[in-house]
């Protein structure tokens, strides 16, 4: 069914913690053609997103936060953010924000030795202002150059001088870094447990990250951030063929006679011409072709089974799979992975009924 992926792991025989927090943000009303394309019957409108946040600790006791959802204060933006919710007309929900989920259940602000932006578009940056000074914010390549010294000073910028004032504002730099797949990435700890990834084009300086969850065998979560918005925009792809035997809710086995016949076969060759491609293309991006290329570079994680890939707005996750406080390391052997691949075909059901 799929090809054995050669996702190249730099040895390492030490881990961390991995716990999937949600940010509680809720965002509605919004156009799929904002984000993707070709258009697909019966999904003008995507289902409503989540955006995921995730708690790393390291043995040492470091603990660090990737991404940190929405403000539940929409108007603590920037102005030209502020100006461009409205504009869009998204219906956008937070009932709680990491910091306060953190805290009911015991873990302090000052606990956090750092928070990473996979980028700083509004729905991933939190307000970092709630931490304390000693709270390290890392950013991705060229950030400092586009948006310093941040909303007021700078006034068109989409980050605030609080976001970082009086706090070390970190730039990743990759010019000595390892090879993680085909990514450039840093290795953050210094002991391979945790990676972060040079994941460009959807925005400036986006950054995913790998984390190692159990050795021997190895296993990792990688975190994608907003490399894409939709699992029918990663998958399948020619390390990771659709599975023959998913048949769409409302069919009967009379429906479709020929087994070798996966209906959503057709409907993919039907969008792209090819088993090997995924059902959508990125429409939203700084740089399309980069975008697309960095998906390429993940769909070969995504296709190795011992690799969890999980995106900022991952929607297989809801309902599915353990949240903080629990731990999600012992994913493999719950089979999340598998539970989660393929959900999204669900949402095709309109389309597949038009073949």
């Amino acid at each position: 069914m799929s090809h054995p992926s050669n996702f190249t792991v730099p040895p390492g025989d030490q881990t961390v913690q991995v716990r999937i927090i949600d940010s509680t943000t809720r965002i509605k009303n919004l156009k799929l053609g904002f984000l993707m394309e070709p258009p697909m019957e019966g999904l003008e409108y995507m289902l409503p997103l989540p955006a995921w946040s995730f708690l790393i600790e390291h043995p040492s006791g470091q603990k660090i936060l990737y991404d940190l959802g929405v403000p539940k204060d929409l108007k603590s933006f920037a102005p030209i953010v502020c100006e461009s919710l409205e504009k869009q007309g998204w219906k956008i929900d937070v009932k709680e924000e990491v910091i306060d989920t953190l805290h009911k259940n015991g873990i302090a602000a000052n606990e956090i030795s750092a928070i990473i932006w996979s980028h700083w578009h509004w729905d991933h940056i939190g307000d970092p202002s709630r931490f304390p000074s000693s709270t390290e914010l890392i950013v991705g390549p060229g950030f400092k150059a586009e948006f310093l010294p941040g909303y007021p000073a700078k006034p068109d910028a989409p980050v605030r001088e609080s976001d970082f004032a009086g706090r070390n504002l970190r730039e990743i730099d990759f010019s000595n870094s390892v090879q993680v797949g085909q990514f450039q990435a840093v290795d953050f700890f210094g002991d391979g447990s945790f990676y972060i990834i040079d994941s460009p084009g959807h925005a400036v300086g986006h950054l995913g990250a790998l984390a190692r969850t159990t050795t021997n065998p190895d296993t990792f979560i990688f975190m994608g951030g907003d490399l894409c918005h939709h699992s029918g925009e990663i998958r399948p792809s020619e390390h990771l063929h659709l599975p023959r035997e998913v048949q769409p809710s409302f069919a009967t086995p009379v429906s479709f006679p020929c087994p070798g016949d996966s209906v959503y076969e057709q409907l993919l060759v039907q969008r792209t011409g090819s088993v090997n491609k995924p059902f959508f293309r990125p429409a939203i991006g700084v740089d399309i072709q980069q975008t697309i290329d960095t998906i390429e570079k993940a769909q070969v994680a995504d296709a190795d089974s011992n690799i969890w890939f999980i995106y900022a707005h991952d929607r297989s996750l809801l309902n599915c799979v353990d949240l903080f406080p629990l731990s999600v390391n012992d994913w493999k052997e719950k089979n999340w992975r598998e539970k989660t691949l393929w959900t999204f075909l669900g949402e095709f059901d309109a389309a597949v009924k038009q073949i």
